[in-house]
Parts: C-alpha cells; sequence; structure tokens
C-alpha cells in the first residue's frame, strides 16, 4: 500500500482532514468530511498558486464509457494545476471489462498509477474496480449516482448562501443520478430538497430512504412530489437536468411529452423565493427542460456550477492523494 505526501513549496499548505478512500457515493461522506472537502475546495478556488505543485509526481488515469466536457476537462485541468499528470482511457466504444476482467485491470492500474477515475454505466464496475485496486477511485458518474457534480452543486449554494441547513432546494425532472446524489448530499448537510418527478420516474426507494435516514440526524426536510409547483413554491433554488440521459436517448420522444409539465420556465421560477437561483448541470437541451429566458437570466448560476466543478475535484484529488493516510475498506451506500 502506497504512503502519500504533499510536496511544500513556499506558503505552507494545509493539510486536507479527511481520509485517503475511495468517492463512490456521496453516502460514502459524512457531513463533517464535506465541510473540510467545502473549505479545502474554497482555498484552492482562492489561492490556486499555492497547490501547483501539491501532487507533483502524482498520476491519474481516466476510462470513460460516456461521453463528457466538464468532466473530463476539470479533472484534467484541475490535476495538471497540482502538478499531476493525466491518461485518458476512451472506452464509448466498448466496455471497460469488454477485454479482460475488472479485476485483472485494477491489479495493473495499482502498480502503475496513483489514481483511478470512472465514469460508466454501471455503478457496480466502479465498485468493483475500488474493491480490488489499492489506489484511490472517483466515481465521475454512474447510471446511480454523480458524486462530484452534486458536491459542486451544493458548493455552489454555499458560496451564494451561506448556512445550506437553511437553504431549501427544489429538483424538477427526471428522478436520475444527479437527484441521488443531491439527496444524498443535501441530507448530509442539512439541506432540505423537495423533488418532483411524474409518477414512474421518482428517484430510487432506496436512495430516498437512506437520504431520510441522515436528514433525521441534521434536520433537513425530504420531499417528492409529482406536482412541480408543489415542489418549487418558496425555494431558494430550482434545479432542472435533461430528461433523456445519456444511454436513454432512444425513449427521448416519449420522455419528452411525459416530462412537459416540467419544464423550468418563468411561470414556474415566479412560485419559488424571489431570490431563488436556477441550477443545471448542463449540458442543457434548451426549450425542453429549461428555456432560454430562465437559463440565461441573471439569477442562473449554471456557469458557476461548471467552474466549480473544477474546484471541487481539485479538492478530491488532494483529499484522495494528498492526505498521507492508508485507504479506508471500500463503504458505498448500495454495495
Amino acid at each position: 500500500m502506497r504512503t502519500q505526501t504533499i510536496e511544500h513549496t513556499g506558503t505552507p499548505q494545509p493539510q486536507p482532514t479527511l481520509p485517503s478512500r475511495d468517492l463512490i457515493s456521496t453516502h460514502d461522506l459524512a457531513s463533517h468530511e464535506i465541510h473540510a472537502l467545502f473549505n479545502l475546495t474554497s482555498m484552492l478556488k482562492q489561492r490556486p498558486a499555492d497547490f501547483r505543485s501539491a501532487l507533483a509526481g502524482k498520476q491519474m488515469v481516466m476510462f470513460f464509457e460516456k461521453p463528457s466536457l466538464r468532466t473530463r476537462l476539470t479533472f484534467e485541468a484541475g490535476m495538471d494545476s497540482l502538478g499531476g499528470s493525466t491518461l485518458f482511457v476512451d472506452q464509448t466504444a466498448s466496455r471497460i471489462d469488454a477485454r479482460e476482467s475488472l479485476s485483472d485491470i485494477a491489479h495493473n492500474l495499482e502498480r502503475w498509477i496513483d489514481l483511478i477515475v470512472l465514469r460508466t454505466f454501471n455503478h457496480a464496475t466502479i465498485e468493483e474496480m475500488a474493491a480490488h485496486a489499492d489506489v484511490p477511485v472517483i466515481n465521475a458518474l454512474s447510471d446511480l449516482e454523480h458524486p462530484c457534480q452534486a458536491l459542486a452543486d451544493l458548493f455552489t449554494l454555499q458560496e451564494h448562501f451561506g448556512d445550506l441547513s437553511k437553504v431549501h432546494l427544489a429538483y424538477v425532472g427526471d428522478g436520475n443520478n444527479v437527484a441521488h446524489s443531491l439527496l444524498l448530499a443535501g441530507a448530509a448537510l442539512g439541506t432540505s430538497i423537495s423533488i418532483a418527478t411524474p409518477t414512474g420516474h421518482a428517484p430510487l426507494k432506496t436512495v430516498v430512504e437512506a437520504a431520510e435516514a441522515v436528514a433525521e440526524e441534521t434536520g433537513a426536510a425530504i420531499n417528492i412530489f409529482t406536482d412541480p409547483r408543489e415542489a418549487v413554491a418558496g425555494t431558494d433554488a430550482v434545479y432542472t437536468d435533461v430528461w433523456a440521459s445519456m444511454g436513454k436517448e432512444n425513449e427521448a420522444n416519449t420522455r419528452n411529452a411525459v416530462f412537459a409539465p416540467y419544464q423550468v420556465n418563468a411561470e414556474l421560477m415566479a412560485d419559488a423565493a424571489s431570490h431563488a437561483l436556477f441550477m443545471h448541470c448542463l449540458p442543457a437541451h434548451r426549450g425542453w427542460e429549461v428555456t432560454d429566458e430562465v437559463i440565461d437570466a441573471p439569477n442562473s448560476v449554471v456557469f458557476d456550477q461548471a467552474e466549480n466543478r473544477l474546484h471541487i475535484q481539485k479538492a478530491i484529488l488532494m483529499w484522495l492523494l494528498g492526505g498521507g493516510i492508508g485507504r479506508l475498506p471500500v463503504r458505498s451506500a448500495h454495495a
């Protein structure tokens, strides 16, 4: 097992307080760990030059079964800005384990590089890689969760509102991987979340129940609706995502008809608080889940979210590679 250290240059650099392990699910993080991660994110965002050699000599490999703009570039730019290097393997033409077992792949990778980033269809692929690899593994998106996105989103809300336990977020649309991660991370931080989806498209019951269990400890309110106006009423931010996620494009026509009443437009935003922000993880299908009027409005923070993907992922890299503490056993909530 490797021992990780941070190289210091000039200004003393803070050591992350989180133990080095994997990031598979937002449910893997306790409230105090997310707050520590956010504190590190703020420092990295405000003083990037102080961390230019923090991960010098570290190597990251990324395997992507799905296309990407923000995830790939922010991880690559983030690793580069910390002094490390990145290797990218395009798996969009075939699954990662098409040629050999994940176990064999993991045992090869752990001897060559320091960290593995996976963007996959099957969440179990990430769990299995983490179970076999003796280096940290990051979930850069699976069909079940998108933890890096949710952490960037909640960090963005913290920048705008401060205390996240006083924030009420509404999510309208498909109960997909983004919705799952927002539920779990938001509950950990005491952020109240209302979700509105069409019947049959709600978040998974197991994820909702896990979020509700955490919310009982943090005081967050978790509400699942079918009426978008009921979910949005009086909230501090309104979030939506595409109606047909990657891998479900063949369902787009059917889904567009089902989800039409869930479009975030000026009329729906009027039900939220007057200071409410609009959020979207991007890419957006303008004219479908959101109108131009809403996504281009002054209260839209979609590009703040996109920028913060870079900063939160740099913090995650520092946490996993710069902590100098042995990895803990994999403990994904969905194993």
